[in-house]
C-alpha cells in the first residue's frame, strides 16, 4: 500500500509543469557559488531543480526522494540541461553513503517530522567531510502565521525553529542560522511572502 504522503507527492509531480519551477533555490545557488565543486548530496530533491543546477556548475550530484514521478521529472530536467545526476528512490531513514564522502549537503525544503528530524540531520552529516558545507532553507514555524501561506507543511511538527537547527548541527565548527521573511517565486507552490530559516554550516 502506498503511503498517503507519497501518493500526494506523486500526484503533484505528475503534472507537466514543474511544481517549484526549474530554477534553483536562490539561497542554495548563492551559497553553492562560493564553493569548489566536488561531491554533493541533495535529500528529498523532488523534481531535481537544485540537483540539475549543481550538476551544471560542475558538481557530482547524488540526490534522493521517495517519489518516482519526481525522479522522472528530474531526469527530464537533466536531459534538457544536457547534464547528468545520480538520483535514488529512497527515504531519509534508508539512504546511506560512505562516511566523509560529500563536500556539501543541500537540505532545500526537505521537511521531516520532529520525531526523526534531528536524528536524520545528524546521521546524514556523518556523510559530510570535515570542512564540508551544509546549505539549508526551510519553512519556519512562523510560516503558519502567514495570512496567505506561500507553501510548506500545515502541521507544526513538520516545521522548524532556529533553536531546532542550532541543536541539530551543534557540533559544526561554523554555523550561521537565520530566520528571515522573504518573497518566494518558485513555481506554482512557493509564491509570496514566506517565513523561512536559512542555514550555512561548516563541519
Amino acid at each position: 500500500m502506498t503511503h498517503p504522503a507519497l501518493a500526494n507527492w506523486n500526484e503533484r509531480y505528475a503534472s507537466a509543469e514543474f511544481a517549484y519551477g526549474k530554477g534553483p533555490n536562490v539561497f542554495f545557488a548563492e551559497q553553492l557559488q562560493k564553493l569548489e565543486p566536488a561531491n554533493i548530496l541533495l535529500p528529498a530533491e523532488g523534481e531535481g531543480r537544485n540537483a540539475v543546477y549543481a550538476a551544471t556548475q560542475g558538481w557530482h550530484v547524488t540526490a534522493f526522494d521517495m517519489s518516482e514521478e519526481g525522479r522522472k521529472k528530474a531526469a527530464k530536467l537533466a536531459r534538457e540541461a544536457q547534464t547528468s545526476i545520480m538520483y535514488e528512490l529512497n527515504s531519509f531513514e534508508a539512504f546511506t553513503a560512505p562516511p566523509n564522502f560529500f563536500s556539501c549537503i543541500g537540505f532545500i525544503y526537505s521537511h521531516m517530522p520532529s520525531s526523526i528530524r534531528r536524528i536524520q540531520h545528524q546521521r546524514l552529516a556523518t556523510f559530510l567531510k570535515p570542512g564540508g558545507s551544509v546549505i539549508l532553507e526551510c519553512f519556519s514555524k512562523n510560516q503558519l502565521l502567514e495570512n496567505h501561506p506561500s507553501g510548506g507543511p500545515k502541521d507544526p511538527e513538520w516545521l522548524y525553529s532556529v533553536d531546532d537547527l542550532q541543536e541539530d548541527f551543534k557540533d559544526f565548527k561554523h554555523l550561521d542560522v537565520r530566520e528571515e521573511r522573504i518573497q518566494l517565486n518558485e513555481g506554482e507552490y512557493h509564491q509570496g511572502s514566506a517565513a523561512v530559516i536559512r542555514v550555512y554550516g561548516i563541519k
